[in-house]
């Protein structure tokens, strides 16, 4: 039976691990706190005490941490009993110089980048989506590995940090529609609306059609105007209004805002809105 190693056994990690069990695959977990670690034992998973003691004669290396110091701590930690040509696979979310250089530094070693969009249980009952990108030799011999782990894998193609850009470009949105919701549900209680009845709006509403819609013509930069930038910023002032009103203020619109005028004042009114997206002049 082949032996991987995983280094990282938080939420995510310590999903992939116990998918990798249910599989019959041999796993050498090792984590900083020892006992995140422990608790997989019980479902046959083999604990190190540190990472060059768990990657000693594996075939193939997973890594799941918290940040590129993470990262590269624990795999120069890992190096004395890394193995030439082994192939080391990291998922954790990191920026996209760190990949760069992970890449360089470990040349030795087959690296490759291959962030997540998966929650833990995802991880456990393999879903969601993961990104790989590099050199394609490397790629294509993660490929078999990577495939039983997620829903379905999304290859970016030879460049070694795309994975990494695009994993950032993800999280962004998550992160905008979670902003937007927040002042959505500010404006709700404000006006002795409950958040759970605002929401309901998007049961009828499609958000995602932005994406569809406003978002190819954004990125082929064509601002033929559907929604003016001058009307939209009227709107929004009437969310500020209202915002001014919460105790929370506001998450995202009032930052918008200020884009908004900037376009504005530089004569963009009479476009799309989607027009705060295009470069500087």
């Amino acid at each position: 039976m082949s032996h991987i190693a995983f280094l990282g056994t938080g939420l995510i990690g310590a999903g992939m691990i116990e998918a990798m069990l249910r599989r019959g695959l041999a796993v050498t977990a090792y984590n900083r706190s020892r006992d995140k670690a422990e608790a997989l034992a019980a479902l046959g998973a083999g604990v190190a005490a540190t990472p060059e003691q768990a990657v000693r004669g594996a075939e193939r290396v997973h890594v799941a941490l918290s940040d590129d110091e993470a990262v590269d701590s624990v795999l120069e930690a890992a190096g004395p009993a890394l193995a030439d040509g082994t192939l080391v696979v990291d998922h954790s979310t990191t920026s996209p110089a760190g990949v760069r250089g992970r890449v360089e530094k470990w040349s030795r070693v087959r690296f490759v980048h291959a962030p997540v969009f998966m929650s833990p249980a995802m991880c456990r009952s393999p879903g969601g989506v993961m990104l790989v990108s590099g050199a394609r030799e490397r790629v294509d011999a993660a490929r078999e590995h990577l495939a039983p782990m997620t829903g379905k894998v999304l290859d970016l193609g030879e460049r070694p940090d795309a994975a990494a850009c695009f994993k950032l470009f993800g999280n962004a949105m998550i992160f905008a529609l979670v902003g937007g919701l927040s002042d959505v549900f500010a404006m709700a209680r404000a006006e002795g609306i409950e958040p759970a009845q605002a929401l309901s709006l998007f049961e009828h509403f499609q958000v995602a059609n932005v994406l569809t819609y406003r978002g190819k013509s954004m990125a082929a930069g064509n601002y033929a105007p559907s929604f003016h930038l001058s009307m939209a910023r009227k709107d929004l002032g009437l969310m500020l209004d209202i915002l001014a009103r919460a105790p929370e203020g506001s998450a995202v619109l009032e930052a918008l805002g200020a884009r908004f005028d900037e376009r504005i004042a530089a004569g963009d009114g009479q476009l799309d809105l989607g027009v705060i997206g295009a470069a500087k002049r």
